[in-house]
């Protein structure tokens, strides 16, 4: 019971397709006013969001980043809906393969 306080449901919903879902530490989101960070037992929210990249922290620390244009966020009981017109999940090399 203590863990599910530490973490949050994300749910990532585009128009036509679900783009992710699963267990995080921490969400970033690109909020109409701004950036906006989410936590486990956040505050309820609901808000716009504009064209940006939403950033998912999951449990284990790896961040998974999503490309997404206009949409809105829910949150409520650690519970975080993403619901957006258009998503994709955006891929990323390394650090250690930048290098090379």
């Amino acid at each position: 019971m203590a863990e599910s306080s530490k973490t949050l449901q994300v749910n990532i919903v585009a128009a036509d397709h679900p783009v992710w879902h699963g267990t995080a530490q921490s969400v970033t989101i690109p909020a109409s006013e701004g950036e906006m960070g989410i936590l486990p037992n956040h505050e309820p929210v609901l808000t716009v969001i504009k064209n940006g990249t939403v950033t998912v922290v999951d449990p284990q620390g790896a961040r998974h980043s999503f490309e997404v244009t206009d949409g809105f966020i829910s949150f409520d009981t650690n519970r975080l809906t993403i619901a957006v017109e258009r998503g994709r999940d955006v891929v990323r090399t390394s650090s250690a393969d930048d290098a090379q």
